[in-house]
This record gives C-alpha cells, sequence and structure tokens, in this order.
C-alpha cells in the first residue's frame, strides 16, 4: 500500500511541475517581459539616485625582513585584516572627516577596501591594498581617502621606521670612521714620504721610523677595507628597508564622478525580480481565466 501511494505521489508531482512549465512556455512573453521591464527600472533608479564622487587609493603593506636581512616577518603589514579594521576605527574616520570634512556617520558606511592579488598569488606576501571613498564632492573623497591612506602606512610602519631609522645611524657611523681612517692612511703617507726626503736624521733611525709608518698604514688599511664591506652592506639594508620593507601610498587618490547606485547591480537586480513576477503572473494567469470563463452558479 505504501509504496504505490508514494509512486502516485511522484507521479503528482511531476504532473504539476510540467504543468507549471506548459504554463510558463505557453505565455513566455510574461517572464521576458518581466525581465525586461525590471531591467529597464532598475537602471532607471541607479541613474536617478544622483551622482557622488568616488576616490581610491592603492596603498603597498611593506614586506618586512629579519633586523639582518633575512626571511620576512610577520607584523602588521603581513595581516590581511590590518587595513579594514584601521580605516574603520574611530581614531582613523575621525581624523579623515578632520581632514575632508565628512562626517564620521557618512564615511563609515562609505569606505571599501579590497586586496589587489594576482592569479595564484598568495594572500600577505607583497600586499597591495585598495582603498576606496565616496562623498559628494570631488575634494572631499580625495581628502578622504588619503587621510585613511596615510593612517594605515603610519600604522605598519612603525618597525621598519626605526628599522631604517638605526640604519642610517650605521651607515653616518661608518662613513665617518672610514673618513677618519683615510685621513689617517694619506697623514702617514705623507709623514712617509718627508721622512724619506729628510737627510738630517740617521739612516737607521728613518728605517725604523718608516716601519713603523708602514706598520700603521697596513693596519689602517685594512680598517678602511672592513668598515667599507660594513658600510657597503647597511647600504644594502638600508636600500631593501626603504624600498621593500616600508609601506607607501602607491597611486594617490583621485576623485572620479560615478552614480550613488551602481548600474550594474541596479539592473541585474532588476532583472531578477522583473523575470520572478513575470513567471508567477504566467503560473496564475491560467487559472485566473479559467475562474472568469466559468459560468456563475445563478445561470
Amino acid at each position: 500500500m505504501t509504496e504505490p501511494r508514494a509512486t502516485a505521489l511522484e507521479d503528482e508531482k511531476e504532473v504539476d511541475l510540467a504543468s507549471a512549465w506548459g504554463r510558463v512556455q505557453a505565455r513566455w512573453w510574461l517572464p521576458l517581459g518581466g525581465l525586461l521591464l525590471g531591467a529597464l527600472l532598475g537602471l532607471v533608479l541607479a541613474l536617478a539616485g544622483g551622482s557622488i564622487w568616488r576616490a581610491e587609493t592603492i596603498v603597498y603593506l611593506g614586506q618586512p625582513f629579519a633586523p639582518l636581512g633575512g626571511g620576512q616577518i610577520q607584523s602588521l603589514a603581513t595581516n590581511p585584516r590590518t587595513v579594514s579594521e584601521i580605516v574603520r576605527s574611530e581614531p582613523a574616520l575621525q581624523a579623515a572627516s578632520d581632514a575632508s570634512g565628512v562626517p564620521v556617520s557618512k564615511l563609515r558606511s562609505s569606505i571599501s577596501t579590497k586586496e589587489l592579488t594576482a592569479v595564484g598569488q598568495v594572500r600577505g606576501i607583497n600586499p597591495l591594498m585598495e582603498i576606496a571613498i565616496k562623498a559628494d564632492g570631488k575634494r572631499k573623497s580625495e581628502e578622504a581617502a588619503a587621510a585613511l591612506a596615510q593612517r594605515v602606512v603610519e600604522g605598519v610602519s612603525v618597525y621598519v621606521v626605526e628599522k631604517i631609522a638605526l640604519l642610517e645611524r650605521q651607515v653616518a657611523v661608518s662613513e665617518a670612521q672610514l673618513e677618519a681612517v683615510t685621513a689617517r692612511i694619506a697623514t702617514a703617507q705623507r709623514q712617509q714620504d718627508a721622512l724619506i726626503r729628510d737627510q738630517s736624521i740617521a739612516l737607521d733611525t728613518r728605517l725604523l721610523l718608516s716601519a713603523n709608518l708602514n706598520s700603521v698604514i697596513t693596519t689602517a688599511d685594512a680598517r678602511r677595507t672592513a668598515l667599507q664591506e660594513d658600510l657597503y652592506t647597511a647600504q644594502q639594508l638600508l636600500n631593501l628597508a626603504e624600498s621593500v620593507e616600508t609601506s607607501r601610498v602607491v597611486e594617490p587618490p583621485v576623485g572620479v564622478k560615478t552614480t550613488a547606485r551602481s548600474s550594474r547591480t541596479s539592473l541585474l537586480v532588476g532583472a531578477l525580480l522583473g523575470l520572478i513576477v513575470g513567471t508567477v503572473a504566467a503560473l496564475a494567469a491560467e487559472p485566473f481565466l479559467a475562474r472568469r470563463r466559468a459560468p456563475s452558479p445563478e445561470s
């Protein structure tokens, strides 16, 4: 008894689906008309929503390395949520509001961030972030985006900024020491030349003094070579920190006029709603017309 009943229910469902599909096919113009009309209405609503300005900027978060140029280390710059959290924090919103004049309440709902990665690229490696702001003026959108980008750069650059300062001091010290050693070598060479020309000093004394000066020159020259290597290493690390590790704004924000609502999204949503309404109308048309054609009980 159970199996035949289940089979009958399945057959009834198939019949209902086939009947519904047949009603939609019979009045195909209703779904099609609903789709076109919905798309048109969505596009009209998007265009009628007014225009706003959208400014976007691209920020490079940097790729910090270990102090001696070793492997990449984990930091704020390698966390993909860092930018989103910073630009939506109250201090950052207030700073952007002060710079642009846009209220914090409007900024909070008009910020968007996106990580720019190549196909197959691992997230968090050489991260480029896009920060976009919508506002009711070109200057306002640009200033708000610039303020947020600067806030991000300052927030993720603490380690690298300190590293650069230390490397700059190291380079300065190495340059000063190298200059002092070079001057010492030049002085010793001048003394040696003068000693050779001075015939008033006994030969054995001149030989002894010349040997001492040769020792000074040799030691200082070895020291100069070591200092040059240290300076070259520090300069390489400084160049790496400034070019690769430090974060910076790659592209400054430029405001572009756009619609308040996305035309593409409004068109797609309108088309989908229109298609649904048209399909429902096609399904309900036959029962409605059948009731209208049916004779009343009084007749």
